[in-house]
Parts: C-alpha cells; sequence; structure tokens
C-alpha cells in the first residue's frame, strides 16, 4: 500500500494505451537500474537505450537489463540512430536479429540523422511489425537547420503515413535538449500554433518528446494526465508523475483527476 493512498488520485495501471512515460536510459549499470525500477519501475512504459549506447555495452549487461525492464513491465528498445547505422550499412536484418537475441521488444524507426524515402519507411516499419516488435517510429530531424525545413503539413503527413503503415507510436522528436526542434522554440517553449494541428492527428499513438518540466506541465495542462510523453530523464520519473497526479504545485488543483 502507498503512503497517503487515501489522497492519491488514481491513475490506469500497466498496461497502458495512454499516459504513457518513455524513459531515456542514457548508460545506466544494473545496480543503478535496478534502483530505479523498485522506486519507479511501474511508472515507466517505455524504455529507450539511447541513441548507439547499447552498441558500448557487453551484450550480457543487455541482455540483464532488457530482461530487468521487461520483469517491470517496461518495453526496452535501441535509440533510433542505432537503427540508422544498421539501415546505412545495409544491416537492417542483421540490426532486428541481434535486437531480439538481446532482449528488446521494440524498435524505433527513424531519419533524423538520414534520408529514407517514404516507401522505403513504410517497408522497413511493415517488416519490424512482421517480426514481432512494437514499432515507434519518429517524426523530426536531429539538426534544427533541418528540422525547421519540415513544416507542419509534412509531420502530418509522416505521422499519416507511419500509422497507415503499422507503427504502434509515434515520437515527435526533440532530442535530449528540447530547444529548437519540433514542436519547441529556441527557448524550449511550445509552438501552439503547430501543436494544436500536430494534436489533430492520433493523439492516443502519439508520444511528445517533453525532456523539461515546463514541457511537461504545459503538455500535461493541455491534454490531461493521460498525455503521451517521452525522453523523461531516469532521476525525473517519479517527478512526471506527481505532475500528472496534481501533487506538485504545477498541477496542483488544476487537471480533472
Amino acid at each position: 500500500m502507498k503512503a497517503f493512498n487515501f489522497i492519491t488520485p488514481y491513475r490506469v495501471e500497466k498496461p497502458r494505451k495512454n499516459g504513457i512515460t518513455m524513459m531515456l536510459d542514457k548508460g545506466m549499470g544494473l545496480r543503478v537500474l535496478e534502483d530505479l525500477m523498485e522506486v519507479s519501475g511501474e511508472y515507466i512504459d517505455f524504455a529507450k537505450l539511447g541513441w548507439g549506447t547499447s552498441a558500448l555495452h557487453d551484450r550480457e549487461l543487455i541482455q540483464n537489463k532488457a530482461e530487468m525492464y521487461l520483469s517491470y513491465d517496461v518495453n526496452p528498445y535501441p535509440g533510433g540512430t542505432l537503427f540508422e547505422l544498421a539501415y546505412m550499412k545495409n544491416k537492417f536484418s542483421e540490426f532486428l536479429d541481434e535486437s531480439d537475441k538481446l532482449g528488446f521488444t521494440a524498435i524505433e524507426i527513424s531519419d533524423g540523422s538520414t534520408i529514407i524515402s517514404p516507401e522505403e519507411r513504410r517497408n522497413i516499419i511493415s517488416k519490424t511489425k512482421e517480426r514481432g516488435f512494437t514499432v515507434i517510429s519518429e517524426v523530426g530531424k536531429k539538426n534544427p537547420q533541418d528540422d525547421c525545413k519540415l513544416d507542419t503539413e509534412d509531420r502530418v503527413k509522416l505521422i499519416n503515413s507511419d500509422i497507415n503503415a503499422g507503427s504502434d507510436r509515434i515520437l515527435i522528436e526533440a532530442r535530449e535538449g528540447g530547444k529548437g526542434i519540433g514542436i519547441y522554440d529556441e527557448c524550449g517553449n511550445i509552438k501552439e500554433d503547430e501543436l494544436e494541428i500536430l494534436a489533430k492527428t492520433n493523439m492516443e499513438k502519439i508520444i511528445w518528446e517533453a525532456p523539461l518540466k515546463n514541457q511537461q506541465t504545459d503538455l500535461i495542462l493541455k491534454f490531461g494526465p493521460n498525455v503521451n510523453l517521452g525522453n523523461i530523464a531516469p532521476e525525473e520519473v517519479t517527478s512526471l508523475e506527481t505532475l500528472r497526479r496534481g501533487l506538485r504545485g504545477d498541477t496542483l488543483g488544476k487537471l480533472d483527476i
């Protein structure tokens, strides 16, 4: 039983369709991860082993981490950059094989640092689904100068195309910093006009990368406690959950829960 359970608002338990929290694992060791899962595991739905970090660690460590994540009903997956590298090297099939052997249950399909045609992107999503993985496809570019070339209509088309191709979740790029990318301006504030348009797509499938507290707060206040949020730092998982439940001044008394 949780402390103060008599005043804590309820939130739907896992497996969740909404209110998804995707955490960014930048290379945690197994003992650190074990402590984190004991404290916050129930609040995490997906864990992205960021960028290409998985390739720097021993396979047994990655397998043990994946196993621990799964024991807490958290879906682990490698970062999209690692997929892009495999694609560039024409090693996509081998990438899926290794991901399966390591215990990953989801795959991120992105072209943040590469160029993949819409037809090839749909084909990759389909092949990944056929292999039994949950597909998280990312919309946006890593370089702000490239990302700004994507207008809102381009993003909407890509979101809808990915959903039609079979993507389970659509990740809206914001990187770790959350500034000057996607729905955020150079100061990390939300560009409301763009957000409003993207929000008219399938909100249940969208995960908004929101690494900064003000972004998390604004999105929760706008869409409610069960908005899907990603790129959450491990040490911010419990903090985010307090925002979702109105247990922090930023959202206290402001949510319909």
